[in-house]
């Protein structure tokens, strides 16, 4: 591959990081290296959340953006005798997107390439050939011929397995074809957050954070939230993207390269109306392109933010995406780019004044 520029060359090296719940070292590490140099202070809580801190008026609210660093993938559970490895999913996955699907497990002697499989549908009976295989009764070839083997080559129960896929910049340049994007966009959106505000005047303390843990029950937002307090959130993350064959606009109405998208209500929170009448009168006023969304089911860090302390106003910006998890998803450069525009122009805006507004309205 062609050298990327930076920007690009930053989302490859965030979604190319492996790391399933419980396993965000590869991604907090590169969230850390493109973070550092914008911000004032980098530390993590105790559970692995990443925390970059950002002064501009050090009395001023504190503002919480915040990304998650893992994304969905599995977990060896078991070895049989003849080799295959047997898996927990770790996060929510479809099973029809699975199947001879190339896997990474992460050993302690080195990462080992798999193939997820099953019983091949030509010994199936014919009724069975029609119904998609139940996640139990796949397994994960790795070549080996024996459980002996199989330990020798590393593997052990409890170990990561992650979904294989190289991040490529699709023949329309801003269409980003890669895995993980969910969420390692939003930490992308938080490291061009701070990046935006170096040397600029804003009235405020920003966190530009990466959580881990969100995929199986908002886990890490919890807790870097009690750590930060923060006055405002912002949780960045995907959102469904509704313009594939067969969805409709009752679906899901957004579509790639329309603006981000401004939650209204999801399953984890009802979106907190004054912060949300306040994000949407600034991009009305820098003119940057917005969609509303709501979703029956799912949630975001939000749902987790809003609830801690006394009670935080909070907002999620999401991204249109198309095949989240799964093995590789895309979305559009010019909703990212104007998630960070919009983003940075609220911060600028947050004085203790306005936060004070918003928090009541």
């Amino acid at each position: 591959m062609a050298k990327l520029e930076n920007t690009l060359q930053m989302l490859k090296d965030l979604t190319d990081a492996k790391g399933i719940p419980g396993n965000e070292k590869e991604p907090r590490e590169v969230m850390s290296r493109y973070i550092s140099p914008y911000a004032d202070e980098v530390y993590t809580d105790n559970l692995g959340s990443l925390v970059a801190k950002k002064i501009g008026n050090k009395k001023g609210p504190h503002i919480m953006v915040a990304g998650h660093l893992d994304e969905v993938g599995f977990m060896v559970t078991r070895i049989d005798d003849n080799g295959y490895i047997y898996f927990q999913p770790v996060g929510g996955w479809w099973s029809q997107v699975m199947l001879a699907q190339r896997v990474t497990i992460m050993t302690r002697q080195g990462d080992l390439t798999g193939i997820i499989g099953s019983k091949p549908p030509h010994i199936l009976p014919v009724d069975q050939r029609k119904k998609s295989v139940d996640i139990k009764d796949m397994f994960i070839d790795i070549g080996a011929s024996s459980k002996e083997e199989a330990k020798e080559f590393g593997v052990t129960p409890g170990d990561a397995i992650v979904p294989y896929f190289e991040f490529t910049q699709m023949k329309n340049e801003k269409m980003l074809l890669a895995k993980a994007w969910d969420n390692r966009i939003g930490c992308a959106i938080a490291i061009e957050v701070l990046k935006q505000l170096k040397g600029e005047k804003h009235p405020n303390v920003v966190y530009g954070v990466g959580t881990v843990q969100e995929e199986v029950g908002l886990r890490g937002a919890r807790t870097s939230a009690n750590l930060i307090n923060p006055d405002i959130a912002f949780g960045v993350d995907v959102g469904i993207a509704g313009d594939t064959p067969g969805i409709s606009d009752r679906d899901a109405s957004s579509k790639m390269g329309e603006g981000p998208q401004i939650i209204l209500y999801d399953a984890s929170m009802v979106s907190h109306k004054g912060l949300r009448d306040f994000v949407v009168d600034t991009a009305e006023e820098q003119e940057i392109p917005y969609q509303f969304d709501s979703l029956a089911g799912g949630g975001t860090d939000s749902g987790a933010i809003h609830l801690t302390h006394n009670g935080v106003p909070a907002l999620s910006i999401t991204i249109a995406t198309r095949y989240i998890h799964s093995h590789a998803a895309m979305l559009h450069r010019d909703d990212f780019e104007n998630a960070v525009r919009l983003i940075v122009e609220v911060i600028k805006r947050l004085d203790d004044k306005t936060v004070k507004e918003i928090t009541f309205n």
